[in-house]
């Protein structure tokens, strides 16, 4: 029912010979995303505002149980959803901290 998060990583590497032998290599990273439907795009332009539906609900460091618990949400708290994991929707919480994670079961979006 839930669509994961698809990541495509596009990588280009330099390499430079410098004066007297020494080389540099440089490289520059390209990451891209699609976010479930639902949730939105935010590539797309459309913000997407999710509310939490319980009392209670742990937000975390990163998209899964093993990550840390940074703290708790209550029923009516807005969170603007940048993308999804998996089953977990990561954003930034209205009046509070960017970059939580909150599982989609706690969230009508």
């Amino acid at each position: 029912m839930f669509k994961s998060m698809c990541a495509a990583a596009v990588t280009a590497v330099t390499v430079l010979t410098l004066v007297g032998g020494v080389t540099a290599t440089t490289a520059l990273a390209h990451t891209t995303s699609a976010a479930a439907p639902g949730v939105g795009n935010p590539a797309a332009g459309k913000a997407v505002v999710c509310t939490v539906n319980d009392n209670g609900v742990n937000y975390r460091g990163g998209p899964g149980t093993g990550y840390p618990v940074l703290g708790q949400v209550n029923k009516g708290q807005k969170l603007n959803a940048r993308g999804t994991q998996g089953s977990w929707v990561m954003g930034d919480l209205w009046g509070g901290r960017t970059g939580v994670w909150i599982h989609r079961a706690y969230l009508n979006c």
